[in-house]
Formats: C-alpha cells, sequence, structure tokens
C-alpha cells in the first residue's frame, strides 16, 4: 500500500472551487488615472499639469501676426486722435518738443482704454481680429475679461507715460515674447496671466 498522498487536480486547489469567496479572489491593481492634465482635460493647464504645456492649446499666434495687429491697432487709434488734437496743439517747436508729449500721452491713454474694452468684451482689437488671433487666459482660455484685460493693456501702453525709462520698459516688453517658452508671453501677458493664439 502506497503512502503517497494524491496529488490534487485542476480545480481541487483549496479555495478554487465553486464556493470560493470573493474576498479570496486576487484584486486587480486600481484604474490608473488617464494620461493628462490635473484639471479635468482642461487644455490650458500648467507645465506642471501636463506632459506638455501646449497639448489641447489651439496654435500660439506668430510673432508675425502678432506685430501686425499691433501696427494696425496702433494707425487706427493714433491716426485719428492724433487730427482730433491738431487744432489744440498750436505751432509744433522742435527746441523744447512743443505738444508732442500731451499728444502722445493722449494717444496712449486712448489706446490703453480701446485695447481694454475690447479685448474685455472678445478677446480681439480691430488689429487682432484682422490678422486672426486672439487674447485668451492661459488657465482656461476664456476672454479676458474685467481686471485680466485691464491690467494687461495697462502694462503695455501705460509704462510709456514714463520719459525715456518707459520707452525701454516697452521696448522690453515687447521684445520679451521672442525669448519667452514656451507660451511666448510679453511681459504685459505674463501680467494679466494671458496666451495670445490663433483665432479658427
Amino acid at each position: 500500500m502506497s503512502t503517497e498522498q494524491p496529488r490534487p487536480g485542476p480545480g481541487d486547489e483549496p479555495g478554487s472551487g465553486p464556493d470560493r469567496s470573493a474576498s479570496d479572489l486576487p484584486k486587480a491593481p486600481p484604474p490608473s488615472e488617464p494620461p493628462g492634465d490635473r484639471y479635468g482635460g482642461n487644455p490650458y493647464g500648467g507645465a506642471g499639469g501636463a506632459a506638455d504645456p501646449l497639448a489641447g492649446m489651439p496654435p500660439l499666434a506668430s510673432l508675425g501676426r502678432r506685430l501686425l495687429a499691433r501696427i494696425i491697432d496702433s494707425l487706427i487709434v493714433g491716426i485719428p486722435v492724433s487730427l482730433l488734437m491738431l487744432p489744440f496743439m498750436g505751432d509744433y517747436e522742435f527746441d523744447n518738443g512743443g505738444g508732442g508729449y500731451g499728444q502722445q500721452a493722449v494717444v496712449l491713454l486712448v489706446y490703453f482704454v480701446y485695447e481694454a474694452l475690447m479685448l474685455s468684451a472678445r478677446g480681439q482689437t480691430v488689429g487682432k481680429m484682422v490678422t486672426r488671433v486672439r487674447v485668451a487666459m492661459l488657465d482656461d482660455g476664456a476672454v479676458p475679461r474685467g481686471n485680466p484685460a485691464w491690467t494687461r493693456a495697462a502694462v503695455y501702453a501705460l509704462p510709456q507715460l514714463v520719459p525715456c525709462i518707459g520707452f525701454l520698459f516697452w521696448l522690453l516688453n515687447v521684445l520679451s515674447c521672442t525669448w519667452d517658452r514656451p507660451y511666448r508671453q510679453c511681459l504685459h501677458d505674463k501680467a494679466a496671466r494671458t496666451v495670445v493664439v490663433s483665432a479658427v
């Protein structure tokens, strides 16, 4: 008589029968969160929330189109305001600057109000409509209504009211988008937390 115990066959393992409880079954690992950002699919999530900070965003507007939009807006504001002010400027004297600073200040103030109102209403000035670019909030792509629009316009236009230093700040401001990464923001974009993208 053999003393060997019969080896269990398939299905004879302990706990493998039909009465095996659910607690004995191996547990599947919890499903991992889908790749993406921590904002629940927000296409404007920052670099900390998405592998690619530009993922899901409309294409960034080209620097050429942004420059052209600024030129168009400057002409739209500057020419009419300058013409309206001619009767009040008197004779222009090159030795003492004449009324040049006063005229420039008025143009800048009108430009500031024009841009802030337009951006707050639809995220575009007339120049940006023509060149098919728009300003959007970086965190969610919305129109920069209210404070962001006024902040962006103020940081762009108002420093130029300060003689000499204001121009240097303006120059640094508008050139900063050429080296800023990944969003190509100027200083006025960073102040308002906005980004300039192509308008579809």
